[in-house]
């Protein structure tokens, strides 16, 4: 059994309450499939709250590789427990999202029989969240793979590796100039950093965090306030600036990508803020109790969090809406999870 971490339960909640609050603020610029900005206080609130916690999903992968990497023992074995605690439940949410709109009026048989169709190669739009399940399965096919190279490759290969993966963060900007970039193309999306990019670039930079950043507590807070700020302060400025001129959501949401210069600042940030300051916290048995169901949380919080804003939606102004459907879904699915977690079986349910 991996041994528990505090700092790492505190970080897991609270990026759980993060992937909330950014899902909160989606019914004040998405109308559909598009953009769907009401007001301009409506993008600055959406700006703030919404850019505050673009940490959340690198935050979840940090975590995740802080726990498992290097990979020890036997690979069948790791991949056995990953497949029980998240594949399984994984499966049986996307079939809830595909079928049980259907009770309440919001999908007819067809349209729930298309969607059970798409899962056979995709989410479907009503659990959009669910892209996260194949991003982090992903990061678990590749660890056993990279494990052994980051025991043996030490410090300097680790930076030269995130210094090439930092360099390929750029590329959404630079893609957004100028087109396809170094050897992209129609027959070849694979550009010349391809395989130094993506969410793998958060597991080789948590486990140098791990062995090799030996800061002061005081070096890491006034580091990571830095990073976390200006990170933060790039984010909302380049979202907010791209209303009225964004014609797509992947236009407007620019700034947002998890794999951006700006959102790995954040996320470094917060990861070394939320180490040093919870590190030896001893109110931890709650922490804990919501970290060990926060998959279950997860995958069902699009259901609530619907429901939720319905109730409340045109009550109170932007920002007080956004964070009340936030905590209320946050809570709410905690109880939820807690009450699941008493059947039988339930870590086929929620992990």
């Amino acid at each position: 059994m991996v041994k528990r971490i505090t700092f790492l339960d505190y970080m897991r909640v609270m990026a759980c309450f993060m992937v909330i609050m950014v899902h909160s603020c989606e019914f004040f610029f998405i109308d559909g499939a598009g953009i769907g900005i009401r007001s301009l206080n409506d993008g600055f609130w959406v700006s703030v709250i919404d850019s505050a916690f673009r940490c959340s999903v690198p935050l979840f992968v940090m975590i995740s590789a802080y726990l498992l990497v290097p990979v020890k023992g036997d690979t069948i074995r790791f991949f056995k427990r990953r497949f029980a605690r998240v594949v399984v439940p994984f499966i049986i949410w996307s079939v809830l999202y595909a079928t049980l709109p259907v009770l309440w009026g919001e999908m007819s048989g067809q349209d729930a029989a298309s969607a059970l169709l798409r899962l056979t190669y995709n989410f479907n739009d009503a659990s959009g969240h669910m892209w996260f399940v194949y991003m982090i399965i992903g990061i678990y096919l590749v660890m056993p793979v990279i494990s052994p190279w980051l025991e043996r490759v030490g410090r300097r290969g680790e930076l030269c590796f995130i210094a090439l993966w930092l360099l390929s963060t750029f590329f959404p900007y630079i893609r957004n100039f100028c087109g396809d970039i170094y050897g992209e193309c129609y027959w070849n999306e694979y550009n010349i950093l391809w395989y130094f990019s993506g969410f793998i670039g958060y597991v080789v930079l948590v486990h140098y965090i791990r062995h090799y950043l030996q800061w002061s507590a005081s070096r890491q807070l006034l580091v990571g306030i830095l990073c976390y700020g200006i990170g933060y302060f790039i984010t909302g400025y380049i979202w907010y600036s791209r209303i009225g001129t964004a014609m797509t959501l992947q236009e407007l949401e620019l700034s947002w990508r998890f794999c951006t210069p700006n959102v790995v600042m954040m996320s470094f940030g917060a990861f070394v803020i939320i180490r040093t300051l919870c590190l030896n916290l001893r109110d931890y048995k709650p922490v804990k109790a919501v970290s060990e169901l926060s998959y279950g949380i997860y995958l069902m919080h699009i259901f609530v969090l619907c429901a939720v804003y319905k109730t409340v939606e045109g009550m109170w102004s932007t920002p007080v809406t956004i964070l009340s459907v936030g905590v209320a879904t946050f809570f709410i699915c905690i109880i939820l999870s807690k009450l699941l977690s008493y059947i039988p079986g339930s870590r086929y349910l929620i992990g």
